[in-house]
């Protein structure tokens, strides 16, 4: 089927707008029009065995023997419909409408009937029913022909991703938190399954896929598409995870239609209620939402972090509370299959992310911990940078992180860059913030150039070298040292001395605070090299105006605070016989995680500042991968002389405009 006719069928389904305009909302239109294409999906799916179905079910009409396995065998399907009822015939009798619809609905197996349950359908048939248009509604979709030999499930995907993009945009919402598009999910499922190819067309193979983030199982169904092409008598089980209940629904109903389990898809959050724990798989891929706070499920993820710690999914470290993308990565790696004595098992997992888990947190930070955690333990396989706005809901640059914990011996303790970022082409049409898309050819181009990766980075001479760079996991690690240099101070009293002295609370709470200012008054304009000669000189005048010399570690750090005078000439303060460390002079670092700090220090430092030092108790170890750093490409300013001509020929053409308003 080619795109105009799934945007026909999508039309017509949407066309049931023009009844519902009045009675409903703009924003509510889809919340009819989805369950109801779910419907006409599933009747035109059973048609065929209707009859045999409904006969079955007639005769165990007052049988205790639970039919439900022979109806299912009967529709040749995991679900089935046991009323003779059609939708035809209930749009026929527009009297009892709304009883028959509820009849025919209730008469679906459980996982079917809960399917409409999460779109609130019953609501829905009361509402259209009270308004006088659910006879009119259900006439619209007896018309819509969505037979399998007519949409393939493949093309019925299409379908429902045309209708939620229409509903997202009448409500305000973004397309892509429910789908991703087509061609990436296609990249995507290419670049996880290439290293396998081989072990995929083996007899009798049988692979696990999870998306716990599945919106409408986009990226299981091309998962299950990709492993059947390879090898037709795969198995293949996909598994997902969904929170939004309509595209939870769409999900299991395709799934259903398909023959796979649809107990597989589960509804919740994958953080506070894991559908799949204590469970492995062999593949795993997700686009999580981008900058989605995960404080709903605060509590749940900050107990696992802390109770169970890495024996819980989230022991790396926690990510900052406006963005949980990390924390679906954690989830999955958490499934990945133990790789055996022989090199057998693992798993390979591929993700979406924008460019912030990339670089975002400093050395010891949650998000610096996680990235510390996978490139330390070799599951970083490389990372993919896609073209800007080639998603739905952004136009920002985003990246394909791709995962295994069973690297081949070749990628062991390296990391592939691709930069794929010119490889797209324009689209006739914006969707949303989608102007950019990804044709065959660039699909094959990146795939292939993937698996050439290291071949390709090795040689100089490649025409695509400066699009792959590769680096060993230690080269993303850094230490952020902290350069300390000494507290160096002279000593002076002047009148903004004594303002500072009558300032200080440490000093006026002392019974001699008078006699002290009396005495500082007294050497106004007096200058001292050490703090040593400054607090003789105050100590002989304090005991000259009949005073006595306070003691006390906070009296002389007050007063040191009050008399002394940043200096680089001046004189260096100690604690405990060790320079102390001026804060406002300090300084921070990063230094490659393979480089020898001090070495660092004396070539970097010294020659500008000799007396600094590294406190070795500040020194944190952290993880970032600067993606574009490594791929820029310095572009020398323009010549002054062309930007000067260009700016005379654009006056030029200024002044012969507004010479044609004049005359």
């Amino acid at each position: 089927m080619n795109s105009s006719k799934h945007t026909e069928l999508a039309n017509h389904a949407w066309s049931v707008a023009d009844l519902l305009r009045g009675d409903y909302k703009q924003s509510d239109y889809g919340k009819v029009i989805l369950p109801f294409t779910v419907l006409r999906r599933l009747e035109c799916v059973l048609e065929p065995t209707r009859e045999k179905v409904a006969e079955i079910a007639e005769q165990h009409r007052e049988s205790e023997i639970d039919p439900d396995r022979f109806l299912r065998r009967a529709s040749g399907h995991s679900f089935y419909n046991r009323s003779s009822l059609t939708l035809k015939k209930i749009a026929a009798d527009p009297q009892n409408a709304a009883q028959n619809l509820q009849v025919y609905v209730g008469a679906f197996s459980d996982n079917a009937r809960g399917v409409l349950d999460r779109f609130e359908f019953a609501q829905q048939i009361k509402r259209l029913d009270s308004a006088r248009l659910l006879y009119k509604v259900i006439g619209k979709f007896t018309d819509l022909d969505l037979r399998p030999e007519v949409v393939s499930n493949h093309n019925m995907g299409y379908i429902f991703e045309e209708l939620i993009r229409r509903f997202a945009e009448q409500s305000n919402e973004t397309a892509g938190e429910h789908f991703t598009p087509r061609e990436v999910i296609q990249l995507m499922v290419r670049l996880l399954v290439a290293p396998d190819g081989d072990a995929l067309q083996l007899p009798g193979a049988v692979r696990t896929v999870l998306d716990p983030a599945c919106g409408t199982g986009g990226m299981l169904s091309a998962m299950d598409d990709l492993i059947k092409e390879l090898n037709p008598d795969a198995t293949v089980e996909v598994y997902g995870q969904e929170l939004n209940p309509e595209s939870w629904a769409i999900c299991r109903s395709d799934l259903m239609i398909k023959g796979q389990d649809p107990e597989n898809i589960a509804f919740g959050n994958s953080f506070s209620d894991d559908g799949h724990a204590r469970k492995s798989f062999d593949y795993m891929l997700a686009n999580p939402p981008f900058g989605v706070e995960w404080k709903k499920v605060k509590d749940e993820v900050e107990h696992e972090h802390k109770a169970l710690g890495e024996a819980g999914r989230f022991g790396a470290g926690l990510p900052r509370i406006n963005d949980g993308s990390l924390l679906f990565l954690q989830h999955m790696i958490s499934k990945m299959k133990p790789v055996d004595v022989n090199g057998g098992g693992g798993s390979r997992l591929a993700i979406v992310f924008n460019g912030s888990p990339l670089f975002t947190g400093a050395a010891g930070s949650g998000e610096s911990e996680i990235r510390r955690w996978i490139l330390e333990n070799d599951w970083l396989e490389g990372i993919v940078a896609l073209p800007d706005q080639l998603f739905y809901n952004t136009g920002i640059s985003t990246y394909f992180w791709i995962l295994t914990n069973r690297k081949s011996p070749d990628h062991k303790g390296k990391v592939v860059l691709l930069d794929a970022r010119d490889q797209w082409q324009k689209m006739r049409k914006s969707l949303g913030d989608k102007r950019k898309a990804l044709g065959k050819e660039h699909i094959a181009e990146i795939v292939k150039l993937y698996g050439e990766a290291l071949a390709v980075a090795g040689d100089a001479e490649h025409p695509l070298h400066g699009k792959v760079k590769v680096f060993a996991n230690e080269d993303f690690g850094y230490q952020r040292i902290t350069v300390e240099r000494p507290l160096k101070l002279r000593f002076e009293v002047t009148e903004e001395t004594l303002a500072a002295l009558e300032a200080s609370k440490a000093i006026q709470k002392l019974p001699q605070a008078s006699a002290l200012a009396d005495a500082c008054k007294s050497l106004v304009g007096s200058s001292w090299g050490t703090k040593q000669d400054a607090w003789l000189a105050l100590k002989d005048a304090v005991v000259q105006a009949g005073g006595t010399w306070p003691t006390g570690a906070p009296f002389n750090k007050a007063l040191r605070d009050v008399l002394g005078v940043r200096d680089p000439e001046g004189e260096v303060q100690r604690v405990k016989g060790q320079p102390e460390p001026d804060g406002e002079l300090r300084d921070y670092e990063n230094v490659q995680l393979r480089e020898d700090v001090e070495e660092y220090l004396a070539r970097e430092v010294h020659p500008h500042v000799p007396d600094a030092w590294i406190d070795r108790s500040k020194t944190k170890v952290g993880y970032e991968i600067p993606f574009t750093r490594h791929f820029y490409v310095y572009e020398p300013p323009r010549p002054l002389a062309e930007i000067d001509a260009e700016l005379k020929a654009l006056e030029a053409e200024i002044q012969g405009l507004l010479g044609e308003v004049t005359e």
